[in-house]
Parts: structure tokens; sequence; C-alpha cells
């Protein structure tokens, strides 16, 4: 995924609900929102960054995180550790959905299962208690590793 290009860089959701939050908005502010919304993957900071300095190079990466840590306290962005020691973010979706990790590249792949659902929902009442929320991870490595190593 590419940074977007300084002149078609288009106003975002993360910037909608920035002003519906009050929040004061710098244009820098504006191009990490952009950038982060714009991601198609789960970015970390320091790769939020990289991206966004090739929209404004006068971004430093203490602004990025100060900035990541202003939007996930608002509630405008989700943080995800997905065991690398980096934590990573997205836009707070609009609907749940889970993630499968691939332990080989890194790649985070989103999907929502009705059925995983319906399971999780089942097993709390069983225990005794209304499921209000969850997060699912699964680590996976591609069903070709099997067979290479055969």
């Amino acid at each position: 995924m590419t940074a977007p290009d300084k002149n078609h860089i288009e106003a975002s959701n993360i910037e909608a609900l920035c002003a519906a939050k009050g929040m004061r908005m710098t244009e820098q502010r504006r191009t990490i929102a952009r950038v982060l919304a714009s991601a198609a993957d789960h970015p970390d900071v320091e790769e939020l960054y990289r991206r966004c300095i090739k929209v404004d190079d006068r971004i430093s990466i203490s602004t990025v995180y100060r900035t990541v840590k202003l939007f996930e306290d608002a509630g405008i962005i989700a943080r995800h550790d997905f065991r690398e020691g980096r934590a990573r973010y997205e836009q707070s979706p609009e609907s749940h959905h889970d993630h499968l990790i691939n332990l080989r590249t890194g790649k985070v792949i989103e999907f929502r299962s009705e059925e995983i659902e319906r399971l999780q929902t089942e097993i709390a009442r069983k225990l005794g208690y209304r499921l209000v929320d969850h997060r699912l991870e699964l680590y996976a490595v591609p069903l070709d590793d099997d067979k290479a190593r055969r």
C-alpha cells in the first residue's frame, strides 16, 4: 500500500469523526488521518510515518505517535497487538469483524463468520453470561508451508 499522492488526498471518515468530537485538526493531523483512512492494511506507527512523509515531509515521527494516541483515546481508531511486539492500527470499524494473521508475512485478513458469532454467544450463555463484546484473532501459517516440509 502506497501513500496517497499529496495532490489527490481526500477528506477521510477519520477527519469527520475528529470534527464530530470537537478535536482541533492541524494540517499534519489531517494528513495522518487521511493516510490511515486510506490504508488497506493495519499499519504500525513507523509504517504510517513512512507513508505520511511521502505526503508531507515536515511530519515528525513523534507527531505521528502523538496523533495516533489521540485518535485511539478518542475511539476513532482501534489498536491491535498481533504478537509482533508492535501495535497496529485501523479505523474503528463500523461493523464487527475478526482477524486472521499470517505468521509468515504479517498480513492481516479481516473476516466475519455468522457461525463463529453464534457459537461465541451460545458458549457465553451456557456458562451463564451474556456476551457484550469480544475480539477474535486467529494466528495461522499458509497450508503450503505443510507441503514444503514434506
